[in-house]
Formats: C-alpha cells, structure tokens, sequence
C-alpha cells in the first residue's frame, strides 16, 4: 500500500487502532506495516491504541480537542481550557482540562498535555455541548455556565465564604470580567449546583440573576 492510498482511506486526522488495522488488512503482518509507519513518523501515536498523520501526510491541523475526547472517556472539556475557549478567562492555556464520571487521570501525550478530573455522575450529561468540526469531526465541550461550575467546585482551596467573596473570587482571581455573566443561565447554574450540592456554584446563580436585573436597571 502507497502511503497516498493510506491517507485516502482513513478521511479524519484522528484515528483508533481497530481504523488503521481495517485499512492495513491486505497485509500478513499489519503491525509490522503500523511499526514501520510509526518509525518513519507518518503516524504519531498519541497513546496506546490512539493515533493522527504526521507532517508528510497531515491534510490539515489535528484537532486537540477532539482527542482530549478519545484520549479518555466518557469525558468532555471543560475548566480552564473551556473558560479560555469561551473567551471568558484571558490566559492561554496549554493544557487541556476534562471533566469525566471516571477516575481522575493526567496524560503527557507527543501531541500535548491532557488532564481528566473526576466529577459526580449527575452533574456530567448537564451543560455539554457538542462542536462540529468537519467531516463527521466534532468533540463535546462544557457550555460557559458548565466550566465555571466546574472551576468553582475544582478549586476547594479558595476562602469563598459569601456571594461578595465569590464576585471577588471571579474578577480577581479568575480574571473574568463580570458583564461575562450577563446571558448566562441562571436557572441551568442552579441544576448543577443541586448535583454538586455547591454552595459557592448556588452564589453564582444568584451572581447571574443580579447580573441580568442590573443590565436591565441601565438600559
């Protein structure tokens, strides 16, 4: 097989083992073909099982977010990368943070650094939303209310003793800018805050509510 036919046959840039062994059946010993590949570079694995194109056979970028996915699951994004990625925290972040019903995990991966924390079964189908990429690619990703829930019940260590040590939490820790909490819902907020059983996420609820009724007085 012609490295073209192989990047003609498997369509994304992201692909599991059982993919790449259906591709490579004509030959006797396929893993010896995957072996050969992965010492060339024109596979990557990513983790046991998990794999995207390297340079000379990449089309377009691989998603990171769509691994992070496939990396670990059941899981979606959510925490600091989900924050950064809905514009509501400025820093960067390289890492990229999940949320998952299942045991915590950290992965060091050639393609970057994947993180996986563990959070009540009852919270994790709230506040998901799933992003198409192209071509069938899409990964799920918390909604805004959802990665700040998250954030509030991840860091335990904060002194967060009442709704004003939460605002100050918000804009001086996290760096949000509180008109960023004008459009969010509070209603699905408190739906998470019942799951987490969270006081300090039940305060953001109501942070959101003043929120609303405070665009409303200056309009």
């Amino acid at each position: 097989m012609e490295l073209d036919d192989l990047r003609r046959r498997v369509v994304g840039e992201e692909f599991d083992y059982q993919m790449l062994t259906d591709v490579l059946r004509e030959y006797d010993r396929p893993r010896d073909k995957i072996r050969a590949l992965l010492k060339k570079k024109s596979i990557i694995r990513v983790k046991k099982g998990l794999y995207v194109f390297g340079e000379t056979l990449a089309r377009r970028p691989y998603s990171r977010e769509v691994l992070a996915n496939l990396i670990y699951g059941p899981s979606y994004i959510s925490l600091d990368y989900a924050l950064h990625y809905h514009g509501l925290i400025p820093e960067r972040v390289e890492s990229i943070t999940s949320c998952t019903p299942g045991r915590g995990r950290q992965f060091s991966t050639p393609v970057g650094r994947f993180s996986y924390r563990q959070i009540p079964a009852k919270s994790y189908t709230l506040g998901i939303d799933q992003v198409e990429i192209d071509e069938g690619r899409s990964f799920l990703i918390a909604v805004p209310e959802k990665a700040l829930a998250d954030k509030l019940a991840a860091d335990r260590g904060t002194a967060i003793r009442s709704p004003a040590d939460l605002l100050e939490y918000l804009v001086q820790h996290l760096r949000i800018d509180p008109t960023g909490l004008v459009g969010m819902k509070a209603d699905l907020v408190m739906r998470i805050a019942l799951t987490y059983r969270s006081r300090k996420i039940r305060w953001l609820s109501q942070l959101i509510r003043e929120s609303a009724k405070e665009k409303i007085r200056h309009e």
